[in-house]
């Protein structure tokens, strides 16, 4: 049988990671094509030398002497090198792990190379839902999520007819503040929000995570995942995360996926589809689960989530601001420079000051994710 090719954008972060400890057993049906990283070039030089891809690419130029010299793998730095490489003709799967509105132009260059995609990047969605749609029509590519919810979703619906959906159910652990007052929300630090009750993630989405800012990302990606109106997506907040997510149907079934709370499954899930890796994460014990809890959320303590749920519904450029107006704001959070409390806060009024351009071209987009990123610091930078 011949190997797949996988290549993986964003292999130094915790997906691309978990993704290669993942695929460490499983060496005989894929090859580690392509590794690249942002800025992590010592971690990529360790990958490189590990897995001897073909190719090893950094964003930032001036790190790119850092990972010449390994035999067999040619070095690329830039922006330009990720999308030539999510668009490699040998190329059989592109695992997406990129943070952020960096990861539009690779995912498009997949798309329109008619490549199979394993995604696990919220925000490409969010700003361009529809022309990757779009462009996924006309080119015949294949999205799989890879966002453990997505990924639950998407197992829920095999052999499904999507009319027969009813309601998503994307679940949510609520965070490390769930059961905190809006009250003590107020001096909540850098290090606080970054511990995740249940997940070990990147920095930005642990953060999101905190906000439920995540969860109206996901409400918007699900929507154009599936092809959903918004009507028909719902969130609930589930502490154990051992319910990844559920799609009912018309005829009053909820089909759930349930699992370890692992990101290895739904990696190793969306890079084998059809097909399944056996023991991919540690297997459920529903006897010493337990219960399992889910209660509606909070729209007031955490007004971020509204604030995404908005942006989705307005469309156009609004969920472009709304995502660069939170990653500016996160940013800035992390680096200490704002409080917890006022990342909603600088996010609607980036909202608020925005003209809305209906059916934008790319460049639309990328203008309005700049000025949003731009208006943010400007007033931060006011403030201090």
């Amino acid at each position: 049988m011949k190997k797949k090719n996988v290549v993986i954008l964003g292999s130094t972060g915790s997906i691309g990671t978990s993704a290669l400890a993942g695929l460490e057993p499983e060496r005989d049906k894929y090859n580690i094509l392509a590794l690249s990283a942002a800025e992590n070039s010592e971690l990529l030089l360790f990958q490189a030398k590990k897995y001897r891809p073909r190719y090893a690419a950094i964003l930032n130029p001036e790190k790119e002497r850092q990972i010449t010299g390994i035999k067999g793998v040619k070095a690329l730095s830039g922006e330009q090198s990720f999308s030539y490489l999510a668009s490699l003709p040998e190329a059989d799967i592109i695992l997406i792990s990129m943070a952020g509105a960096a990861a539009i132009k690779p995912l498009l260059a997949a798309v329109k190379a008619g490549k199979r995609i394993a995604l696990a990047n919220k925000e490409a969605l969010v700003m361009a839902g529809e022309i990757v749609n779009a462009e996924v029509e006309k080119h015949g590519a294949e999205i799989i999520p890879v966002d453990s919810e997505h990924n639950a979703m998407f197992q829920a619906m095999q052999g499904h007819k999507t009319g027969d959906v009813k309601k998503l159910h994307i679940t949510a652990s609520g965070g490390p503040f769930k059961d905190r007052t809006r009250a003590e929300l107020k001096n909540i630090t850098v290090e606080q929000a970054l511990k995740h009750p249940t997940w070990k993630m990147g920095r930005k989405i642990t953060i999101d995570s905190a906000t439920l800012m995540n969860k109206g990302l996901e409400v918007i990606e699900a929507h154009y995942l599936f092809k959903m109106p918004y009507e028909k997506i719902d969130v609930i907040i589930h502490p154990q995360s051992i319910v990844h997510s559920m799609v009912e149907y018309i005829d009053g079934s909820i089909i759930a996926q349930m699992s370890t709370p692992d990101m290895k499954l739904p990696i190793m899930y969306a890079l084998a589809y059809p097909d399944r890796v056996k023991d991919a994460v540690a297997r459920l014990d529903l006897k010493k689960t337990g219960k399992l809890d889910f209660f509606p959320v909070d729209f007031k303590k955490f007004p971020a989530f509204s604030l995404a749920l908005d942006a989705g519904k307005t469309g156009g450029t609004m969920p472009a601001c709304m995502n660069a107006a939170n990653e500016a704001a996160v940013k800035n959070f992390l680096n200490r420079r704002i409080k917890f409390v006022k990342i909603p806060y600088y996010i609607e009024k980036a909202m608020k000051a925005h003209r809305v351009a209906r059916n934008p071209d790319l460049i639309e987009i990328l203008e309005a994710d700049r000025e949003a990123r731009e208006f943010v610091e400007n007033m931060i930078n006011a403030v201090k």
